[in-house]
């Protein structure tokens, strides 16, 4: 078919076969051309509404690419960002957990330089309950001594002219023992 060639309907109805002898019956070349020129308007009509559609469905196809385009940007965009986020947070926690150790290192240096503490404390208290005792000691003995010291003393003059002893003064008399401490 040549492409430069378009006939219209009204080409059709126009066209002038010419009059020659034995030719077609009029009528029916004329019904004919009736009837060749309203499918070529019925098709007419169909291509152009077909090539309206078809715009539309151009243009459906073009917003439908368009909006591809746009999920797909925002998908990788939402990828990138998830991966930020990712790295954010595992820097983060990573910081996090950096300064926690820190922390806690810090916390137990304290701990147990406070445990030495304490226990250079408990040692200078236990020192000094020694000494105490030590000294209880001593002023215990000192006493004990003065009493033994002061009994013998009083022993000789008092035995002439007290009167004899019974059970519970000779127990009195005795020297006292040695109180121990632990």
């Amino acid at each position: 078919m040549d492409e430069t060639f378009h006939l219209t309907p009204l080409d059709v109805r126009r066209y002038d076969f010419g009059k020659a002898m034995r030719g077609y019956d009029p009528k029916r070349v004329e019904q004919f051309r009736e009837q060749v020129a309203d499918e070529l308007e019925r098709l007419t009509r169909a291509v152009v509404d077909l090539d309206t559609k078809a715009k539309g469905f151009h243009e459906q196809l073009r917003a439908f690419r368009e909006r591809d385009k746009a999920l797909n940007d925002a998908l990788v965009s939402a990828q990138q960002l998830r991966n930020e986020i990712r790295e954010s947070s595992e820097r983060e926690a990573s910081l996090i957990v950096r300064e926690a150790r820190a922390a806690g290192e810090e916390q137990v240096e304290a701990a147990r330089a406070e445990v030495r503490r304490l226990e250079g404390q408990l040692q200078e208290l236990e020192r000094a309950r020694r000494a105490h005792l030590a000294q209880l000691r001593q002023m215990a003995e000192r006493q004990l001594a003065e009493i033994a010291a002061a009994e013998q003393e009083t022993l000789p003059s008092v035995t002439s002219s007290a009167p004899p002893r019974t059970k519970d003064m000779s127990r009195a008399s005795q020297p006292v023992g040695r109180v121990e401490q632990g």
